[in-house]
């Protein structure tokens, strides 16, 4: 018997180590695909940092460009914001020319048929008021505007 169980424990290792080998055959399988999965991961590694380093220097000029249009964005803004007041300043100023005007304009009118109800103005009136829009016209330097 102990023949027997010494052949059947020597089976069992026989089993094993046969076993063995095969599980170390589909680890060196394994262990090869890994390592060729590493050299292309490698690769796709050093591409990513390239295109990273690519995209950072993008980064940077885009950072300057948006400065360099915001500096000159604001100057324009700058200049349009002045403009617009001597626009404002400029109309203020025409609205009061006309105002003038029509004031000289209503003074100088004859009187028609269909002004027969309305009150008459004497040419002196109508001189007064024209020598009076006249007046409000002049700066304060003295020279009419």
């Amino acid at each position: 018997m102990s023949h027997s169980l010494g052949i059947v424990i020597e089976s069992l290792v026989a089993v094993l180590l046969i076993l063995t080998i095969a599980y170390c055959m589909l680890l060196n399988k394994r262990l090869k695909r890994l390592k060729a999965d590493e050299q292309s991961l490698k690769a796709t590694i050093g591409e990513l940092i390239t295109v990273t380093e690519i995209a950072e220097r993008a980064i940077g000029g885009l950072k300057h460009t948006v400065r360099d249009v915001n500096e000159n964005l604001g100057s324009q803004i700058s200049a349009a914001t002045a403009l617009a007041d001597q626009l404002k300043a400029q109309l203020a100023e025409s609205d009061a020319v006309v105002r003038r005007l029509s004031k000289i304009a209503v003074a100088a009118r004859p009187l028609t048929e269909t002004d027969a109800d309305a009150p008459r103005v004497s040419a002196a009136r109508a001189n007064a008021a024209a020598a009076q829009a006249f007046a409000e016209r002049r700066r304060p330097d003295g020279i009419a505007a």
